[in-house]
């Protein structure tokens, strides 16, 4: 029952958030390079992630679920779908990777009974001058249309019906609705139908949200997602109660230092930008009304953690 997964999420306490992406820290896209180049380096990345390191060091924290990014704006996809190459006219290795980096996740993870949670976007790569028109929304992103939701939520169909019970959360980010609320992409409850439906074929139970981007308050932006996306730039806000709207409260925050000064330049850094205390009472106050928090943390590559934010959350609910 989707109760149990709720209730098993808001058990957890906190969970870890990796951005795992084709581009340097503090970098929206990677450097320019020859088409086959970035095939060959995006692989390469893929094939170097070591799943055991990152699962142990999990544990190690006592993080109670794991987001890993299966991509962010650009053509490049962490394991193998035939919907992407289909659509986009791409072939094995040329955007989504070789290894099924997914799969190979899960069972390291489950050594440990870490839960495995996954990103996901609502502007699909609409970055790449090839795979974004193709897709049905390019660079200048301007408002979805059905075509590009019914091709986008193909792909995550694939992923969602390959993975099944093994995925217990999806985050969709980029979800924006009309300006105003959002960042007007137009989302509307009718657009993001077809996501939500997806993600339930693959596991009726797993839990869903998608996000409107950072908010003040808490609230439900898709009328049947079980937990709210909470996307904050700083530990500060803490949610009313466990259930705003039926959701179960939920916040995704960056650990790291900012490298440019921008409030949102926190994201899959290295450093802490409060102390261990500040951020042990803080994730207390959001548990001790039924919130679950979920911490960015940096991880590079290879799967390597940041020493200092490895000490920081280590024992942390000790």
């Amino acid at each position: 029952m989707i109760d149990t997964y709720i209730d098993r999420f808001a058990d957890r306490k906190f969970g870890i958030f990796n951005h795992f992406l084709f581009a340097e820290p503090g970098s929206d896209i990677p450097e320019t390079l020859p088409y086959e180049e970035e095939n060959t380096k995006w692989n390469r990345q893929v094939d170097a992630y070591d799943p055991e390191k990152v699962a142990y060091a999990l544990h190690k924290i006592g993080a109670g679920y794991y987001f890993i990014t299966v991509m962010q704006g650009n053509r490049f996809m962490i394991a193998p779908n035939a919907a992407f190459d289909r659509i986009c006219g791409t072939k094995p290795g040329e955007a989504c990777s070789k290894r099924d980096l997914i799969a190979d996740i899960i069972p390291a993870l489950k050594k440990y009974d870490i839960d495995l949670c996954l990103y996901f976007t609502g502007d699909g790569p609409y970055k790449d001058a090839k795979c974004g028109p193709k897709m049905g929304l390019g660079q200048q992103r301007g408002q979805v249309s059905m075509e590009f939701v019914t091709n986008w939520a193909a792909v995550l169909e694939e992923y969602a019906v390959r993975y099944g019970e093994n995925i217990k959360a999806w985050w969709v980010d980029g979800c924006y609705g009309e300006v105003g609320r959002g960042t007007g992409l137009g989302y509307t409850q009718e657009l993001l139908e077809p996501y939500y439906n997806a993600i339930k074929k693959g596991n009726p139970n797993a839990l869903t949200t998608f996000n409107n981007g950072v908010q003040r308050e808490f609230y439900r932006w898709f009328n049947k997602e079980e937990y709210t996306s909470g996307e904050q730039n700083y530990f500060s806000h803490v949610p009313p109660s466990r259930f705003v709207d039926g959701a179960q409260t939920h916040l995704l925050i960056p650990l790291g230092l900012s490298v440019n000064g921008k409030e949102w330049g926190g994201w899959r850094q290295r450093g802490a930008r409060i102390s261990r205390e500040q951020l042990k009472r803080y994730i207390s106050y959001v548990n001790s009304v039924g919130g679950v928090v979920t911490i960015d943390i940096f991880i590079d590559g290879e799967g390597n953690l940041d020493y200092e934010q490895v000490e920081m959350l280590s024992g942390l609910m000790d």
